[in-house]
């Protein structure tokens, strides 16, 4: 067909293809039965079409009437600005299927409510505090009352950028709860979803740079001044203060300390057993007590308290920051709880000749080969005991090093 389109022709014909009747109207012939009228139009430098109705419903007449009307909203006047079409349709579709999302789907912080909720019995006292204020204070104000579809990598740079810099492991933490809660919302099955929290390249680029990382160790007491240290110690009142012997004695670390329980003592056979769930390795620890430990405990125990060892006035956990109070106190602001495991650790290297097994035994240390660790499964518990007993009397001012006793 040539030239301007005829109603006999749009009839018979049945040709897949397009056929221009002019000034943009197009007949576009899919099949027989598959005919329908589009409107093409250039706008912003994008080709568009727009669909004007199938030919069983819509006049050639008519097609040319919508093509006009078309045009001139494309077009504009002196006081109305065109618009595209096609486009203005696609937002509103869009929108209408947003607010049909709205309706069906839960918020982000419906989901993480719900998620709080699941895991709440699971969790430890810290993560109960930390994860919902985390996400209120971080999250919510950004995408708190958004789907989980709707939430796109520039909510996640927003809500991250100004934390990133200044509070780097919050900000660390709040990126992988958001990312966890939206994963646990979205269908296993779609291998296409792409999780908006996760830190890509792309984000890491946008977000602000960091100051690189400097490593510091925990600052440790030289084991030459851990005898006068102790003696010190042993002059302070207060459970705190010997809550921190008994971790010194012992060489285990605050979070195993704080929340000792009586029931985790075997006096008989004078060890503590210390649950997998409060070790770093995930394993249960048995620590062989020695004499001076067992004072402390013998001290503790008055028949009045709770489970706790060493329960703080209310009756429950002591703060982490509690023996760090102690050592400021006694003027050694310097140094850190978690220090006196490497002072334990250099004395036992520079002064002994137990065995580096033993050594790392007594520290609960995870070993860098998985054949020594198979070899190395027990504890070594009686080697250790002697161990111990030798670190107990060096701190107590003892200059008997045992050297070569234990193999």
């Amino acid at each position: 067909m040539a030239g301007k389109l005829k109603p006999l022709d749009v009839e018979r014909e049945n040709r897949p293809g397009k056929y221009a009747d002019g000034d943009g109207l197009y007949l576009i012939v899919s099949g027989a039965t598959s005919k329908n009228w589009n409107y093409r139009y250039w706008k912003h430098g994008k080709q568009r079409w727009l669909g004007l109705g199938s030919f069983k419903d819509v006049s050639l007449k008519d097609a040319r009437l919508a093509r006009d009307a078309a045009r001139l909203r494309v077009k504009g006047d002196r006081t109305t600005p065109g618009v595209d079409i096609v486009q203005e349709k696609r937002a509103a579709r869009e929108e209408a299927k947003a607010v049909e999302i709205k309706v069906t789907l839960p918020t982000f912080e419906q989901c993480a409510e719900t998620y709080i909720r699941e895991q709440w019995s699971t969790w430890s006292k810290k993560h109960r505090n930390q994860w919902p204020s985390s996400l209120k204070r971080y999250a919510n104000p950004i995408i708190g009352k958004v789907t989980i579809p709707e939430i796109k990598p520039s909510h996640i740079y927003e809500l991250l950028r100004p934390i990133w810099v200044e509070k780097r492991e919050t900000a660390n933490r709040v990126r992988g709860r958001i990312e966890t809660i939206i994963a646990k919302n979205v269908d296993v099955d779609d291998t296409d979803f792409r999780n908006p929290a996760e830190l890509t390249k792309q984000l890491r680029e946008k977000l602000p740079k960091r100051p690189r990382r400097v490593v510091r160790h925990h600052p440790a007491l030289p084991y030459a001044e851990a005898p006068q240290f102790m003696a010190d110690l042993s002059a302070a009142g207060g459970v705190a203060a010997s809550m921190l012997r008994f971790l010194i004695f012992t060489a285990c670390r605050t979070n195993e300390v704080v929340v000792a329980r009586w029931s985790e003592i075997d006096r008989p056979s004078s060890t503590w057993k210390i649950p997998g769930g409060r070790m770093k390795m995930r394993q249960d620890h048995v620590v062989p007590l020695p004499a001076t430990a067992l004072a402390i405990l013998d001290k503790m125990r008055d028949g009045a308290q709770g489970e706790l060892i060493f329960p703080n006035p209310e009756g429950g956990i002591f703060s982490e920051n509690a023996m760090l109070a102690v050592l400021d106190r006694l003027g050694y602001g310097q140094v850190t709880v978690h220090g006196f495991r490497s002072t334990f650790a250099t004395w036992a290297e520079e002064c002994t000749d137990y065995p580096d097994g033993v050594r790392e035994a007594a520290l609960a240390h995870k070993y860098k080969s998985e054949t020594t660790a198979a070899y190395q499964r027990g504890q070594k518990l009686e080697k250790r005991r002697v161990l111990m007993k030798d670190w107990a009397q060096f701190l107590e001012g003892s200059s008997v090093i045992r050297l070569g006793k234990v193999g």
